[in-house]
């Protein structure tokens, strides 16, 4: 039986657990607090914060390879491990350049993927010439450590900029550098695409989809997106580039814009299965969590086809402060035809923390992004109060 540790211990690895159960692998998390979601289908659960090193070597320990739920680790740390054998797939090394956001976007301008324009942050004379390039609105980003909206603002002037720039810190060119300061893309769409590539080199790619963002989270997913061939192709393109170039073993998210002239850029990278690709448990062939225990593993990959003509997926996201198991909007929401409910089993709720999601299965590819939205609509409204 493989023993596969996961740095990490919120739904995406919780997600993996029926995965795990069907390969014949068992998990062993490393996660600081009991009531993460994947305490409870983990065979053992180190208790420790994710940047611990001295508890992910206990955990390198007990598994034959460790992967991560999320990318907020130490790389410097993690790396003594490595040189002394620790197996983390993806490697470090595929790692090490998308941690950073401005070195992501570095990165992939290197690699000739398209991105937006966009500058580092270090010197306070530098802000100017920027915004008369850039011009407003801006996108400020933190370079480390946002998800979920955190860390990303929309600026609309020099004033606001500053501000945000000096907020919390006197010491403003400390603070600068923390930030990407990039360009606002008037995107007719965001769009997502989950990809695995095995120890052998072998990539496969999931649907494309339409994703819907409100204050940078992610609203809903409907999948596939209703895009072009060719635009397909360009996105299934850049998958493989990335992930070859990274040589990277195991699940990506990557996050794009698809401008009104029909132009995709590139967004954001996750390193790991990602919001985009939940759908992928009720309305693929293989999901994106069983994927990753596949390629972590040095399995064979499988297909990751739609097994219905389209699905739609929306997240429950927290909008009070409570301890609720809000059992009677759950109720309420599987009973909507083929629905499938994931509660992740969170203590408390807080406004924007995402509790669980929702995925409907279509019946009808044709007029399905009317039927999603409808569908999605329907959830909101069964899941927020009026």
């Amino acid at each position: 039986m493989k023993l596969v540790g996961i740095i990490g211990g919120g739904q995406l690895a919780w997600m993996m657990g029926d995965a795990a159960k069907k390969l014949g692998v068992e998990l062993i998390v490393q996660t600081p607090s009991k009531d993460d979601p994947a305490v409870s289908i983990a065979q053992e659960t180190v208790f420790a914060a994710v940047d611990d090193a001295d508890a992910t070597k206990i955990l390198a320990a007990k598994c034959d390879v460790i992967t991560f739920e999320n990318e907020f680790v130490n790389l410097n740390t993690l790396s003594v491990l490595e040189a002394q054998g620790v197996c983390f797939r993806p490697g470090l090394t595929a790692l090490a350049p998308l941690l950073d956001k401005y070195h992501q976007r570095c990165y992939l301008r290197d690699l000739g993927l398209p991105v937006p324009n966009f500058f580092a942050l270090e010197q306070q004379e530098d802000i100017k010439y920027q915004i008369e390039y850039l011009g407003f609105p801006v996108v400020l980003k933190s370079r480390r450590h946002g998800y979920d909206g955190q860390g990303t603002f929309i600026i609309d002037d020099l004033a606001k900029l500053q501000q945000k720039l000096n907020s919390g810190n006197t010491n403003s060119s400390v603070n600068q550098s923390l930030f990407l300061l990039e360009e606002f893309i008037p995107f007719e769409r965001e769009l997502a695409i989950i990809a695995a590539r095995s120890v052998n080199g072998e990539i496969v790619t999931y649907p494309v989809v339409e994703t819907l963002q409100e204050q940078q989270v992610c609203r809903r997913v409907i999948a596939p997106a209703n895009i072009t061939p060719d635009q397909i192709a360009v996105i299934e393109a850049i998958a493989h580039t990335l992930l070859n170039s990274l040589q990277v073993v195991g699940v990506f998210g990557i996050e794009l814009f698809l401008t009104a002239d029909g132009k995709v850029l590139v967004n954001e990278i996750a390193p790991r299965t990602h919001n985009s690709g939940h759908f992928s448990l009720d309305a693929c062939e293989t999901s994106q969590f069983e994927q990753q225990l596949r390629a972590v593993c040095g399995l064979p990959l499988t297909s990751p086809a739609l097994h219905c003509p389209a699905a739609v997926m929306v997240n429950l996201l927290g909008y009070e402060n409570s301890h609720s198991d809000y059992q009677h909007q759950r109720q309420q929401l599987a009973e909507i035809p083929h629905a499938h409910v994931h509660w992740y089993e969170k203590a408390e709720s807080r406004p924007g923390r995402k509790l669980g999601h929702v995925t409907v299965l279509l019946e009808q590819q044709n007029r399905k992004t009317e039927n999603a939205i409808s569908i999605a609509q329907t959830i909101e409204s069964i899941w927020y109060p009026a």
